[in-house]
């Protein structure tokens, strides 16, 4: 007899046992990740080395998690996946601190005046660092094949995500990690109640608008005369999120770098061209596009708004 539990419904065990078992590994990923976070912030007295241990902390934290995120994707859908990465997007605005695990915002401080190219690099080794050794961990753990869906995982061989000519990936990643950028700038800005939520919700969406979405068709049907007989029914393809069926989707360079640099599908220069020089490019962009008086304008006069407000320091 199939044996259930209940869960929000009943679940099958079988199906259930190996989503604990992620479960835990993302936990415990960040449980560790903070420990690490306290021992450095408490041992290392020097700010800008701190800040260093700090980033290849967080980028292992990142990858870490994602890496077991592309199982829990895989094995058990978008929703259970947007769960996690919001979950997990919160965590970490909570937690991180100044580090942020991603090098192009190092670049965008050099170009606002607010760093130097010497510690920009600095940051960038520190991530790719703690990016690239964190594989180490996860695949002990895959190699232990605690629930079948890690069974071969640790030795497995992994392909490319990039689907198209390598000057359109770069530009896929490119514009998508501009939008990225301008959404965040401005929400910095507007300092809105439950920023953090919003912020996590906006990655969140951008990230599984691509998987969800993509290949969606969308039927609208259309009665002009509610007693009439005659209905005329409108497919749309809808092609959000078509980042993913391109590129990957990544908008990281060192998360790119973690889970797809050396796979089978593109040599480096490729890789590179797409997920460093087109995410960099696409956020220097942004600090550009940013300032135009239409963009301000707009960001300024979501603050003028009437009414009950998410906004921080506004009465409702």
């Amino acid at each position: 007899m199939e044996q259930r539990i209940r869960f929000g419904g009943l679940v099958n065990r079988d199906t259930f046992a190996p989503l604990v078992v992620s479960t835990l590994f993302i936990l415990l990923t960040s449980i560790l990740a903070h420990c690490a976070r306290r021992l450095v912030q408490n041992i290392v007295k020097d700010p800008f080395v701190r800040l260093l241990f700090e980033e290849a902390i967080a980028a292992a934290e990142l990858c870490g998690c994602c890496f077991e995120l592309i199982v829990v994707a895989d094995n058990f859908g978008v929703a259970t996946y947007a769960v996690y990465l919001f979950a997990l997007t919160i965590w970490w605005s909570l937690n991180w601190g100044d580090a942020t695990a991603c090098p192009y915002t190092h670049i965008e401080d050099v170009i606002e005046g607010r760093g130097d190219v010497r510690k920009a690099i600095l940051k960038t080794w520190a991530e790719l660092g703690g990016g690239m050794l964190v594989f180490k961990y996860v695949q002990m753990y895959w190699a232990l094949e605690i629930s079948d869906t890690h069974k071969d995982k640790a030795v497995e061989d992994c392909s490319a995500d990039l689907q198209v000519p390598v000057l359109y990936g770069a530009l896929v990643e490119g514009i998508a990690t501009c939008l990225c950028r301008l959404a965040s700038r401005a929400l910095g800005d507007l300092n809105p109640r439950f920023a953090t939520a919003i912020d996590a919700f906006i990655g969140t969406s951008l990230v599984v608008a691509g998987s969800l979405y993509r290949n969606t068709i969308l039927t609208y049907n259309y009665q002009e005369n509610p007693n009439a007989d005659f209905y005329l029914s409108i497919s749309c393809k809808v092609n959000l999120g078509r980042a993913f069926d391109y590129s990957g989707g990544y908008f990281n360079p060192v998360l790119a770098t973690s889970l797809k640099a050396g796979c089978h599908g593109h040599s480096l220069s490729e890789f590179a061209t797409v997920y460093w020089a087109g995410a960099c490019a696409g956020s220097i962009v942004s600090v550009y596009l940013y300032k135009l008086p239409i963009i301000q304008e707009y960001v300024r006069g979501t603050t003028e708004v009437n009414g009950d407000s998410i906004w921080a320091g506004k009465e409702d």
